[in-house]
């Protein structure tokens, strides 16, 4: 633990479960469920923006693979533009059948509160975009994932803490616990949402970056708008149904690009693994080169003994190769 990672660590902690989760909650509040969710599919497009500016991400134009990640991430973006800006016809759905437009339009939200929501969901999608790429380098210094975790959910606990008492203050009735849904989505958050999704991000992400961890953010889009159908009777609409097919289709070029590079960067051990058994048996006749290696130790001197640098220059190793010894193999 070095001064630089702990400061890392301290603005990991306040980017998302301070200022990411309270916007995002905030934002929910002021629209619905399924939009907050569905709302969330800018996070991949903007976490490779991001990750491209911070060279996390490499983009070569004349490459196809980064022709589809370029087109994918645009796509992501106008597609929560549609699902935000057009609305469209109602959609019944099993538990939203047979209501009428007047019960529809007096249980859903207000234009000036789905603007506001939709600015506070989508500056707490930029600063969770903030929290995943700054993650990935923080992961190269500081290569433990579960310490790493514990960490941010400690700090955050904190810095949450004192964010709650100064919006908070004077009403002490918002501290009260109780046996309710309140406790169970509090005690949900910080197990699954914050324990579990910080540990499991960051053993996928040192092996296939940020973005591909972001790109599979439809799914809970997907979960949420069939469970609100059930448990919260939500009313659906066209122009979030045809925004959310738009943010897939997009997503899904994202992680067709991201897999075909990581296929080719797979396969360049293989290759360098080829190259070396072509020069060592250019015929493929089964005759290998075998290379004997000689070690030579200097022996140290009585005068250089004690030392930790001449320690270093006794254990100095000089490689020698004898070459056109011809070992053929049983």
């Amino acid at each position: 633990m070095t001064r630089s990672v702990f400061v890392k660590i301290m603005l990991l902690s306040l980017l998302e479960p301070v200022i990411d989760q309270n916007l995002y909650f905030l934002g929910m509040k002021r629209t619905t469920a399924t939009f907050a969710a569905a709302m969330c599919n800018i996070l991949p497009a903007i976490t490779f923006v991001m990750a491209y500016i911070l060279r996390l991400e490499q983009i070569k134009l004349k490459s196809i693979r980064s022709q589809a990640k370029i087109v994918g991430t645009v796509t992501s973006v106008a597609g929560a533009m549609l699902m935000t800006l057009v609305k469209g016809p109602a959609i019944d759905l099993i538990r939203t059948r047979g209501r009428s437009s007047h019960e529809a339009t007096q249980s859903g939200i207000s234009p000036q509160h789905a603007v506001k929501g939709s600015i506070m969901i989508t500056i707490g999608c930029l600063s969770w975009a903030c929290f995943m790429n700054l993650q990935a380098i923080t992961l190269k210094t500081y290569p433990a994932e579960l310490s790493l975790t514990a960490w941010i959910c400690l700090l955050g606990t904190a810095e949450g803490a004192i964010v709650a008492l100064v919006m908070e203050r004077g009403n002490p009735g918002v501290w009260s616990i109780n046996w309710d849904t309140k406790l169970l989505a509090a005690v949900y958050t910080g197990i699954v949402c914050s324990g579990l999704a910080y540990y499991i991000q960051g053993v996928i992400m040192k092996d296939r970056g940020p973005v591909f961890v972001t790109a599979f953010s439809p799914l809970s889009m997907v979960i949420v708008a069939v469970m609100s159908s059930f448990i919260l009777a939500e009313q659906m609409h066209l122009g979030r149904v045809i925004g959310a097919v738009v943010i897939v289709g997009g997503l899904y070029l994202v992680v067709w690009g991201k897999a075909k590079d990581h296929k080719s960067t797979s396969q360049l051990p293989e290759k360098e693994t080829a190259t070396a058994n072509q020069m060592i048996d250019p015929a493929k006749n089964g005759i290998g080169l075998c290379c004997h290696e000689v070690i030579t130790v200097n022996p140290p001197s009585e005068e250089k003994q004690g030392s930790e640098s001449d320690t270093r220059k006794m254990m100095k190793q000089t490689i020698r190769a004898k070459e056109g010894e011809i070992c053929r193999k049983a």
